[in-house]
């Protein structure tokens, strides 16, 4: 074992053990979070409010405050942004993550207290690398250098009194200054706010540098990785940096991009780690190489509560703690943490795989499905299925997108999936046939309305020319970041949008 990783794993050897606690314990675990945070906020104005400190229970708590979405707290991160203090959260909140997720218009501005940068993003980092080294105990990352690819967004003025950025600009805005010993490139360069100008830069600046890592979105480094690939006149990214060993990814499914990474990048010394981070909170963590979900992080400030997704429209859904949860249910994450947001309802959902520990993969969106005819299908179907169809056919995915079909008078319905492919398919009808059986095969609902034919007929797909998606985000300035394309939608906009980039392509 490399003589400084044996120094960071004795240096993680309590904290390790924090997480073996936690597994073990997770109600007590989150019963603690829970008081802690009520405790800390009792006396700002939410917290009177809500009369906080008289809360001896989380029945009492789930009982005295409603459920929030982002549109219930606009007026309170109005207030925070003009400088208001002891609000949602002790003192003044200097920073706003601005968020988007998909290619929605308007942008969110989610509080970033201390707190919330301390104890759940920059601890989770180190867990990160804790459980890495722990697992990889023959590790030379730290004879390298972690390549950032930071945010798209410049630091902005938020309000009167606070800033905004994307969450990895902030938090490279906030890092300590010895953090640039092992981070490449500078501050100035992966903070730069033209993506594409930033792809050349970040390129030139680290070539010639020994990269170990990276992290951060599997689509907007697959977009890097073919820069640097294009301007070195290589095909594998090992021959770059050929001490490259990790990629910690999130933000989106890698399951479209495994494959292609493992051409771009082809060599058994690569790992890949997937986490769960957004701009309310860290939340989870592949644990064990051997196991593709992840662990829940349940001590990170952030309380968890759970709806039944099938529930959330209901007028008063059920909403469990994590000793209340099953496996195999899809669930609606509804969280209280210590940037100030309170039983905030995200709009991702998860399924547990685990009970023992707490172990989940993420199945989508709230608003992120098709059920145009009743078919209830999530990311998880679409993921499973194009998985499947991949495996079968060859196919190598970059992005995609599906929306619904409508009925017409003579016709039935339909999705249409719109597809860019790195590698097509051999046989594109044999892809959708599998595409569509698979769906059946994991969602009943959509097998009983594929029944025959009788309400919905077999999917179309449409195979996109290479740089539509890439075009497409472009043009709404959502290039970079932790900007996504939406997956799934119940109407017809993106496909609709889609269609004028497919003869204007030139990325």
């Amino acid at each position: 074992m490399p003589i400084v990783t044996s120094i960071f794993n004795l240096l993680n050897i309590r904290r390790l053990n924090q997480i073996e606690q936690f597994k073990k314990h997770p109600v007590d675990t989150q019963q603690k979070t829970l008081f802690e945070l009520l405790g800390k906020t009792s006396r700002t104005e939410w917290g009177r409010k809500y009369n906080y400190i008289s809360i001896t229970s989380i029945k009492e708590y789930q009982s005295a405050v409603p459920l929030q979405t982002y549109d219930d707290i606009i007026p309170w991160v109005e207030r925070l942004g003009r400088g208001e203090t002891d609000l949602l959260w002790p003192g003044i909140i200097k920073w706003f993550a601005k968020s988007s997720g998909t290619t929605s218009a308007r942008s969110k501005f989610i509080p970033m207290s201390r707190e919330a940068l301390v104890n759940s993003q920059y601890r989770a980092a180190k867990d990160i690398l804790a459980i890495y080294c722990r697992n990889h105990p023959a590790t030379r990352i730290f004879y390298g250098k972690a390549l950032t690819l930071g945010g798209s967004h410049r630091i902005d003025q938020f309000g009167s009194k606070a800033l905004c950025g994307d969450l990895s600009a902030i938090m490279i805005e906030n890092t300590p200054f010895y953090a640039e010993l092992v981070r490449t490139p500078k501050r100035e360069i992966a903070l730069f706010e033209d993506f594409e100008k930033k792809l050349e830069l970040i390129t030139k600046a680290t070539v010639n540098q020994n990269v170990t890592s990276f992290s951060g979105a599997p689509s907007w480094y697959l977009t890097f990785i073919k820069y640097v690939l294009g301007f070195t006149g290589k095909s594998n990214l090992l021959d770059v940096w050929p001490n490259l060993e990790v990629f910690f990814h999130g933000g989106i499914s890698f399951t479209p991009y495994r494959e292609l990474y493992k051409k771009l990048i082809n060599g058994d010394q690569m790992h890949y780690m997937e986490t769960y981070n957004a701009s309310e909170g860290f939340f989870g963590i592949q644990d064990e190489p051997s196991i593709p979900d992840m662990l829940l992080m349940l001590d990170y400030g952030i309380f968890y509560e759970f709806i039944p997704a099938d529930k959330i429209n209901t007028p008063d859904p059920p909403v469990l703690h994590i000793g209340e949860v099953e496996k195999d249910v899809n669930y609606a994450i509804v969280i209280s943490t210590n940037g100030g947001l309170w039983r905030y309802m995200i709009g991702d959902t998860v399924v547990f795989t685990s009970l023992n520990p707490h172990r989940f993969r993420i199945s989508g969106r709230t608003k992120h499905f098709i059920n145009a005819f009743g078919e209830e299908v999530i990311i998880d179907n679409a993921e499973k299925a194009l998985e499947a169809a991949c495996r079968a056919t060859g196919a190598i995915i970059t992005e995609y997108t599906a929306g619904p079909v409508y009925m017409e008078a003579s016709s039935r319905g339909s999705h249409e999936w719109i597809i860019e492919f790195e590698k097509m398919p051999a046989d594109l009808s044999n892809f959708t046939d599998i595409l569509d059986e698979t769906l059946k095969s994991v969602n009943s609902d959509y097998d009983a309305k594929r029944y025959k034919d009788i309400n919905l007929v077999k999917p179309v797909v449409r195979s996109a020319p290479a740089g539509t998606f890439h075009n497409w985000m472009k043009s709404k300035n959502k290039l970079g970041g932790q900007n996504k394309v939406p997956r799934l939608s119940n109407t017809r906009e993106y496909i609709e949008e889609l269609y004028k980039f497919f003869n204007n392509v030139n990325f």
